[in-house]
């Protein structure tokens, strides 16, 4: 049970390495033409860094963040040595093996599509089950939550609402006089959202 439990710990260094923006200028060594942060120490956790800050952190694991149309990927020997990536798709960008960092939200799947990630539904190769490190990790905190079922952990909370997406229904306005009459006439028809609860149309 211990083993199992310590088998799907996420190492502390994730979280914030899934949130943190890369490929923007270093605050310290702005005039230089190396200053574009792309790297990420595991070891101080202390945000974005350009190649000239790594000389503060020698000895220290340091791996180099890359971009694949707009989007964050690291190569798979590099991460592998750290965290078990098993079930995220791959994919070969520039002769290199890489992997996703966060969610690339999909409309709806393709047609014959026969698999898609189990967090973000985006289309998948059948042999994996996950389309990002991000999703992967999500999906390790809702079903490893302390909380009961149906509630939402502070982790899990604290991650979607850093995930740029488009899938969680706003929240219902503040009722006027108006729509509170016309509540009151006529119950709206249960609707199913897409994370599953159901919504009433007012």
């Amino acid at each position: 049970m211990g083993g199992d439990k310590e088998e799907n710990r996420w190492p502390p260094w994730l979280k914030p390495l899934l949130k943190e923006h890369f490929f923007v200028q270093c605050k310290f060594h702005a005039d230089s033409h190396k200053s574009e942060c792309n790297m990420y120490c595991l070891d101080c956790m202390n945000g974005a860094l350009c190649s000239l800050c790594l000389s503060h952190h020698h000895d220290h694991r340091a791996i180099q963040i890359r971009r694949s149309s707009y989007h964050d990927v690291i190569r798979v020997n590099e991460i592998q040595k750290y965290l078990d990536i098993s079930c995220v798709q791959t994919y070969i960008i520039n002769s290199a093996k890489v992997v996703f960092l966060n969610e690339r939200p999909q409309p709806r799947p393709g047609k014959g599509v026969t698999n898609t990630c189990q967090v973000c539904d985006r289309s998948l190769l059948d042999s994996f089950r996950f389309c990002s490190l991000g999703c992967k990790e999500f999906l390790k905190i809702r079903r490893h939550s302390p909380e009961k079922k149906g509630a939402v952990s502070e982790s899990e909370d604290s991650y979607s609402s850093s995930r740029n997406t488009s899938s969680f229904t706003p929240s219902t306005p503040p009722r006027t006089g108006l729509n509170f009459r016309s509540a009151k006439r006529r119950k709206g028809t249960p609707h199913r959202s897409p994370m599953g609860g159901l919504l009433l149309e007012i």
